[in-house]
């Protein structure tokens, strides 16, 4: 299973930016699937999750209103828009995945079966 985030980037604040999450050996149609990000010297934060059943999505506070996750299973793949950025959204985003995640443990990382490499997002001022 691999999950290959993509999309990340160098952007002016108030820009946009389209990542992607695309899964081989996984399918997103049965999976729970999240963002976080990494900023430099701090722990991993969760940024949204849509999930398998409904597919009923979440942000975090700081995203929400900004941030819209998606899901187009025909391309067995999940994209996170992120519009209105900040510098404080600079940071390394993961894809994450999980087929039994249940929606009070769907924002925490260590939940999830499989996570992908990460994509840099750098927001400049």
């Amino acid at each position: 299973v691999q999950l290959q985030a993509s999309g990340g980037g160098l952007v002016q604040a108030g820009g946009s930016l389209r990542l992607s999450c695309a899964a081989s050996g996984f399918t997103f149609r049965s999976a729970t699937v999240a963002w976080f990000r990494q900023a430099p010297g701090k722990e991993h934060e969760f940024v949204a999750r849509i999930f398998r059943s409904g597919g009923a999505t979440a942000y975090a506070d700081s995203v929400t209103g900004r941030f819209t996750i998606s899901r187009d299973t025909a391309k067995n793949t999940v994209y996170l828009q992120m519009n209105s950025l900040k510098p404080e959204d600079t940071a390394v985003y993961y894809c994450a995945a999980g087929s039994r995640i249940i929606l009070s443990s769907s924002y925490m990382l260590s939940n999830y079966d499989y996570k992908g490499q990460g994509t840099l997002v750098t927001v400049s001022s």
